[in-house]
């Protein structure tokens, strides 16, 4: 969907309404009504008209003048509301009955049940909201930790889109210069070849490659932290397990080879919400059972957020190089567990193969310092306070940018210059689709359609 097809706003003239919120208990409830009927549903709802933005006290009455409850009524008008139309807002008791009978005397004065989402997609549709903004509505509705509703509100309040938009006009600008360069070809300077068009290329690379790191703390402070549980056979692995989640989930024993498939469970250390992922020992194994544990622990290991790499720091002459082969590119945690057998103390390292912490799984040395990790990992580390919400599509969108950067970078090197530009184009179309500068009605129904119903 682009621009123009917007313009005509995101009706056709029907009016919505949806319980916005309210609960089975004694408290407050809100009907939210939104469109064109608006006025006349609060006017005939008030028996007068309604003064903008000011809380009315009214009892609600049905078709045969039956009182449905006491409460109050706001009326919004347009633009300035939440969805840029005409919007109503009733306040009575936050019983479900209530709220029901309200929400149908509503539809029988003109206004129909709304669809999941559809408020905050009309206020996108209406230019109240661009899309990574009403996705953050639903981020903060669903946030698990405080940490997590405070990127949601940041996004909310336009961080993540700012941060979007100051690259798209740096690409623009990129664009534009290799276009005028191209318009022009009898100048005698060959501006392509030049040194300033490689600068605005590095300095629009370095600027995506920041705003990726953020974006991707802010899928892990959205959906959590997949952490998987590596390492050779008997390092302790399970005991970890169970230390991190306080229960006996895994089976611990003496016996190498005890874990034979992936053992999962959800977590939350300190308002964190972590997918701990237990795996079979790293070894060569003729056995074909334990084989396939492996095949599946190699195929978790590439899928993972962090990867805690646990060794037993009471065997250091043990062969390491099968398990220690082929890591993925995720970040690695390096762990050196049993310290109570080898009698090293706890404490904590940074080498050039990252970060290692010695510690014990089954004394409880050393853990309060691996859930600091796990917290820093999780994007609640330093600089958290700046942090954002974002989504797997948006990371989806700035690796198609990185892409194309990477394509048109390649292209001024041979001298195509018009196919550098098609490159930033397709760039900034990736961009576009964070925003909804440009996006598809079937995105936009993938989106909205996991909302709940009333906002």
């Amino acid at each position: 969907m682009t621009e123009s097809d917007r313009a005509g706003g995101a009706s056709d003239g029907d009016t919505i309404v949806a319980v916005a919120t309210g609960t089975a208990n004694a408290g407050i409830g809100i009907v939210r009504v939104s469109g064109p009927a608006a006025a006349a549903i609060a006017e005939h709802l008030l028996g007068a008209t309604p003064k903008a933005r000011h809380a009315h006290f009214a009892r609600f009455t049905d078709e045969q003048g039956q009182s449905i409850d006491d409460g109050l009524l706001l009326y919004f008008p347009s633009p300035a509301s939440y969805t840029g139309e005409d919007v109503l807002e009733l306040q009575s008791h936050g019983n479900r009955y209530l709220l029901n009978a309200l929400v149908e005397r509503c539809c029988a004065l003109g206004a129909r049940p709304a669809r999941a989402g559809e408020f905050t997609e009309r206020a996108f549709l209406n230019g109240k909201l661009d899309l990574a903004q009403a996705e953050a509505v639903a981020d903060l509705i669903a946030a698990g930790s405080e940490a997590a509703a405070r990127a949601a509100r940041r996004s909310l309040d336009g961080a993540f889109s700012k941060l979007v938009d100051a690259l798209l006009e740096a690409l623009t600008g990129l664009r534009i210069y290799i276009e005028a360069a191209i318009d022009f070809p009898e100048e005698e300077i060959d501006f392509l070849a030049g040194p300033e068009v490689r600068e605005r290329l590095a300095d629009t690379r370095a600027r995506l490659a920041c705003l990726l790191r953020e974006a991707e703390r802010g899928v892990r402070l959205r959906d959590g932290l997949h952490v998987v549980i590596v390492g050779p056979p008997n390092a302790g692995k399970s005991s970890l397990l169970n230390a991190l989640s306080g229960g006996e989930r895994a089976i611990v024993t003496e016996t190498a080879g005890t874990t034979r498939d992936l053992i999962r469970e959800m977590v939350r250390i300190d308002g964190i919400e972590l997918t701990l992922v237990d795996t079979a020992g790293l070894r060569e194994s003729p056995d074909r059972i334990e084989a396939e544990g492996i095949r599946r622990a190699r195929e978790e290991m590439a899928r993972a957020d962090l990867l805690l790499m646990v060794d037993d720091d009471s065997q250091p002459e043990a062969d390491r190089g099968f398990w220690r082969a082929g890591l993925p590119s995720a970040q690695v945690l390096w762990l050196h567990n049993k310290i109570d057998l080898s009698a090293t103390p706890a404490r904590s390292e940074d080498r050039a193969d990252g970060r290692h912490l010695w510690l014990s799984a089954s004394t409880g040395e050393g853990l309060d310092a691996l859930r600091s990790e796990l917290r820093r990992a999780a994007g609640q580390g330093e600089g958290a306070d700046g942090a954002f919400s974002a989504r797997a599509r948006h990371l989806d969108a700035l690796h198609r940018v990185a892409t194309q950067l990477e394509l048109a970078g390649q292209r001024l090197d041979d001298g195509a210059g018009e196919l550098a530009a098609e490159d930033l184009r397709l760039a900034q179309d990736a961009l576009g689709e964070i925003t909804g500068r440009i996006t598809s009605d079937a995105l936009l129904g993938e989106i909205f359609g996991r909302f709940c119903i009333g906002k």
